[in-house]
């Protein structure tokens, strides 16, 4: 998919997701989908999609842990 189709699907899947409504049409068809859940999945693997196609990456995080007292 092109990235102007992929802006489409996420924006059509975000519209349904907002309405509470589980079809959506996505590239010309209609999809059902079972659970809000599935339709933020594929909402998810669209946008994972696009930022493989335009090099945009979600920012890492770093969670650091410390050992002891703190006092030597």
């Amino acid at each position: 998919m092109t990235s102007a189709e992929l802006i489409a699907a996420i924006s059509s899947l975000n519209q349904s997701i907002a309405s509470g409504v589980r079809s959506a049409t996505v590239g010309g068809q209609t999809v059902t989908y079972n659970t809000a859940a599935s339709l933020i999945a594929a909402r998810d693997d669209f946008q994972r999609q696009l930022n493989g196609l335009t090099g945009n990456r979600r920012p890492s995080q770093f969670y650091g842990f410390q050992n002891g007292r703190g006092y030597d």
